[in-house]
């Protein structure tokens, strides 16, 4: 039962359990949020160039809001920070139903307020990532990193098709409302809390320190390159359409499928993560699991067939799982706790912005060579920049928890 997810983070710690469960509740309403946004901005415009607009304006409060929200990490109680930012999305949320409910149809207004929750939600993410090694033992990080991880990937799973039947039951403004409410309950996880002032004694104080302790510390810096490998190189989201039309005859329900797979394989690799949380060299196992993840994505460019190429995606989830559980305890570990909050946003930087860079990279080169082409050597050049990554950074390799 050792390869079962560690489960002692939830047994032992009554402040992680309950951060855990409104947590996990939180997410899934967020993307059921997220299926009612695409839904009111088609209803309301008809045209791909402004769904487009949505990730545009949330992809900037992300990068933007998670730096700052980094650099506050470190200097305020990062308590009082997530309870202030989870209350800007509750609001945010709840004036997104009264908008949809008074059937307002202005845009600008529903992509306003969609960026500002996003926004929200960046400030307060890297205060809310450092809470893990705060409140469990050392030995319980990578399993407590491993639950929030599987969280996520069961409300990527469950929450569109939830939101789905949310809006054609209740319309937008009741999946709207739905979030608010969720949003405000799972500020009880945070209010339990104790106070968690950073521990900033002979800690730099710029905002861009993360930065250089990322650049200068050998372990960070390889962490991030290999997660740059992983999402600027070989993320596939952008080529699905194009390649269900290739290979599906452009049939719904196959794109469907194309979007679950991955997250049926990081779900299924999140419930075996024991091993992955106790693992003594997670920087190794990181490298190992990102390459994987490129060797899946180049072998999806090559399948022939609905289940191959299913089930590649599912490989490559399951790496990318791996892989995130392992970077995220290597990083929260090695780095001090006076500039965590530095570091982990730029941490979140990376991996929340490069998945957008990676996917229009991804797309420029369809463009250019078709979709299996870029599948396949988008993969193939996140082996081999894995590869130097790796021997470049021995320190990655031998770092040890």
């Amino acid at each position: 039962m050792r390869a079962a997810v560690d489960l002692r983070p939830l047994r032992g710690s009554a402040d992680f359990r309950r951060l855990w469960l409104t947590g996990a509740a939180s997410q899934i309403s967020t993307q059921i949020a997220v299926v009612a946004v695409l839904v009111r901005v088609w209803e309301l415009t008809g045209s791909s160039v402004w769904v487009g607009a949505i990730g545009l304006g949330t992809g900037v409060a992300t990068g933007v809001a998670g730096l700052l929200g980094g650099a506050l990490a470190d200097r305020v109680d990062r308590r009082a920070l997530v309870l202030g930012t989870r209350t800007g999305s509750a609001v945010a949320a709840a004036l997104l139903a009264l908008q949809a409910a008074a059937g307002v149809e202005s845009v600008g207004l529903l992509l306003g307020l969609v960026t500002v929750q996003t926004a929200c939600a960046a400030l307060g993410s890297s205060a809310r990532r450092t809470f893990v090694p705060r409140l469990l033992p050392r030995d319980q990080v990578g399993a407590g990193l491993a639950l929030d991880h599987l969280a996520f990937q069961i409300a990527m799973l469950g929450g569109p098709a939830l939101g789905g039947i949310l809006v054609a039951g209740w319309g937008a403004q009741g999946a709207f409302a739905v979030d608010a409410a969720v949003t405000v309950a799972a500020l009880y996880g945070v209010v339990r809390l104790p106070r968690m002032r950073p521990d900033v004694d002979g800690s730099p104080r710029s905002l861009l320190a993360g930065f250089g302790v990322a650049v200068r510390t050998p372990v960070l810096r390889g962490a991030l390159l290999v997660d740059l490998a992983q999402t600027l190189l070989a993320m596939p989201i952008a080529l699905f359409p194009a390649i269900n039309e290739a290979r599906f005859d452009g049939d719904p329900r196959t794109l469907g499928f194309l979007l679950s797979a991955i997250a049926v394989g990081g779900m299924v690799a999140g419930s075996l993560s024991g091993p992955v949380a106790r693992a003594r060299r997670p920087g190794s196992l990181s490298v190992v699991a990102a390459a994987v993840w490129g060797a899946a994505l180049a072998g999806f460019g090559l399948a022939d067939g609905l289940w191959p190429t299913l089930v590649w995606l599912a490989v490559a989830g399951a790496a990318d799982s791996v892989s995130v559980i392992a970077r995220g305890t290597l990083v929260q570990l090695a780095t001090p706790d006076g500039v965590r909050g530095r570091v982990t946003s730029v941490e979140y930087v990376v991996g929340a912005g490069g998945p957008g860079l990676g996917n229009a990279r991804a797309g420029f080169v369809a463009g250019f060579a078709g979709p299996e082409v870029a599948a396949l050597t988008g993969g193939a050049a996140c082996v081999v920049a894995v590869a130097l990554t790796a021997v470049t950074h021995p320190a990655l390799r031998h770092w040890r928890s």
